[in-house]
């Protein structure tokens, strides 16, 4: 049976384990660009998607996004480690700490 386009062939939800060789990347549910988006963190790392970019975040005006669920899961990627590597979905990637310090969108 062929899953129509955009039909989730697994939920991946919060806490969620997707494991390869001998490395593991743990969800966390971070919606706000979409009500649906995730991070995958990892050993030293986080694959942040659309959420947190080096120097932004995610857009917010999207039907289905929430600034405020955007800034509740900007504030639970800011408790992760200072030195977590973070590779969003576009641009270069940066550190967690990094971000506290320059990015506009998590000061004040």
């Amino acid at each position: 049976m062929q899953k129509s386009k955009g039909t989730p062939v697994v939920f991946l939800g919060e806490g969620s384990l997707i494991k390869f060789d001998n490395e593991s990347l743990k969800v966390m549910h971070t919606p706000g660009h979409s009500p649906g988006s995730i991070c995958l963190v990892g050993e030293g790392l986080v694959f942040s998607g659309d959420t947190l970019f080096a120097g932004s975040i995610g857009r917010t005006d999207f039907p289905g996004s929430s600034n405020r669920d955007m800034q509740l899961s900007l504030q639970r990627l800011m408790r992760l480690p200072d030195n977590l590597l973070v590779y969003p979905g576009h641009g270069p990637s940066t550190l967690i700490g990094e971000e506290k310090k320059v990015n506009p969108f998590l000061m004040g």
